[in-house]
């Protein structure tokens, strides 16, 4: 979590509080020091949101405390809603967890005639899709593509045969029943998918491939495309 979106979520504990919150409970649940909350605080303090307390007692914030309201209409919010509703198919824990703030937050600053729609009783998305037995960090394979890092995996192929490789990837696709990481395999010097549920291991390695990743990104494409003219 950035420490924009971090100060963010600290508003909204603060606004929902019933009773002052400890910086060691904010910690925790936030999985950051308390020497984090006690910075994060003070700068909430010095963009003057009204936050009262001190070190080994607790925070609090002054009532009359709002975030400016954001301008979706009604079917925006439904959008949204069924949008964050649908990653329940995925299989990505990290993302599930992630649409659970943005809900946390849009419901913070949307107008109240909006954000009742938030309840989604309305719209029912179902959450049939990827089983949810993936055992990877999906968030360290998202981290991996944005920063361009290479990755060390333990595969299993439809064969039942191990094998291990060095990866630059470069993508993930959620289909309906299974998610698929897509990258530059070192070891076969070619673009090549793999099936996140026959990824034994997965590590994130301090190589990286800096500045290839779009290139790679439009091979993978254009091979696409060849293929799918066939």
């Amino acid at each position: 979590m950035s420490r924009s979106d971090r100060l963010f979520d600290l508003i909204q504990r603060l606004r929902a509080a019933k009773k002052p919150l400890r910086a060691a409970d904010l910690a925790r649940s936030l999985e950051v020091t308390e020497r984090t909350i006690y910075r994060d605080m003070a700068a909430l303090q010095s963009m003057r949101v009204p936050v009262e307390g001190a070190a080994g007692i607790g925070y609090v914030m002054r009532s009359g405390f709002d975030l400016p309201p954001v301008n979706f209409d009604a079917e925006e919010v439904e959008a949204i809603l069924v949008g964050l509703s649908l990653l329940a198919r995925t299989g990505d824990k990290a993302l599930l967890k992630a649409a659970g703030r943005v809900g946390s937050k849009l419901g913070t600053v949307l107008p109240p005639d909006r954000s009742k729609l938030l309840d989604g009783r309305h719209l029912q998305v179902s959450r049939w899709g990827v089983a949810t037995d993936i055992k990877l960090d999906m968030g360290q394979l998202r981290q991996a593509i944005r920063e361009e890092r290479k990755l060390g995996i333990r595969y299993v192929d439809e064969r039942g045969r191990r094998s291990t490789r060095k990866l630059r990837p470069i993508g993930i696709i959620y289909w309906i029943e299974v998610v698929v990481l897509v990258a530059w395999c070192e070891k076969r010097r070619a673009l090549r998918h793999f099936r996140l549920d026959r990824i034994e291991a997965c590590r994130l390695l301090k190589e990286d491939f800096r500045g290839q990743g779009d290139g790679l990104r439009a091979k993978w494409q254009a091979e696409a495309a060849d293929l799918a003219a066939r």
